[in-house]
């Protein structure tokens, strides 16, 4: 009997001992949270699109950051229900708010974002700040990126690269930037407007409008990749 036992505690000491086995380790990644980038405003946009826009530029920063493996990603699926409850999705988040919210989902950081066109301008510019979750403080180097019509694609990737260095993560692979930079120019913003769209109705159970969306910028645009991940998902892939 005591060498089954003394056996037995051999074995379950290997398995301990090797990594990735044994008992589940702790992911110790900081968790990153974004929020639907609030409506700046634009002139000549619907207040319909301008609010599916909101999302769409939430899941394709969320896209630029998770290819970043030192950060742990929040899905908007595990943040949206917390935000439609509080009835915060639709109104400014101020920082204390953003934090509490962040510690329910496990995030680290938040990142509250915005878009607008600059007073008309038809020039979209972006903004990100970042909310550290444990003292509620935003750190001080807010983003504020513009560019033209056309290159609002660029702008996510642009602010994704700059929240990155702001905390002070490692970048992407170079050859991995490089690919992304060939990428973003040729990613109008029709494209997004209708990922945006997807997105939402994505959101509101409306699987079959979202599918139809996503074909129709795979054919019509098969370089935003967003869209064909998107509809895998969509279909369980």
């Amino acid at each position: 009997m005591r060498r089954m036992r003394a056996v037995v505690l051999a074995l379950v000491l290997i398995v301990l001992a090797v990594p990735g086995r044994g008992f589940a380790q702790e992911d110790r990644r900081p968790g990153i949270a974004i929020f639907p980038f609030e409506d700046g405003g634009w002139v000549g946009m619907v207040a319909e699109d301008r609010r599916a826009l909101g999302v769409g530029l939430q899941q394709l920063l969320l896209t630029q950051l998770s290819q970043n493996t030192n950060l742990r990603i929040v899905e908007r699926n595990a943040l949206r229900p917390i935000l439609e409850e509080q009835d915060s999705g639709r109104t400014r988040m101020d920082p204390q708010t953003a934090a509490r919210i962040g510690r329910i989902v496990g995030a680290r950081y938040v990142i509250l974002a915005s878009f607008s066109d600059y007073a008309g301008s038809n020039r979209p510019g972006v903004t990100g700040r970042i909310v550290d979750v444990e003292t509620s403080e935003v750190r001080p180097n807010a983003r504020n990126l513009r560019g033209n019509r056309d290159e609002l694609f660029e702008l996510v990737v642009e602010l994704s690269r700059q929240l990155t260095a702001e905390l002070q993560l490692p970048p992407l692979p170079e050859a991995q930037r490089q690919q992304e930079d060939t990428r973003a120019p040729q990613v109008p913003d029709e494209a997004i407007t209708l990922f945006s769209r997807a997105q939402v109705f994505e959101d509101v159970g409306r699987s079959a409008q979202a599918e139809q969306l996503y074909e129709q910028i795979i054919e019509r645009f098969p370089q935003m990749t967003e869209a064909s991940t998107a509809l895998r998902k969509l279909r369980g892939g």
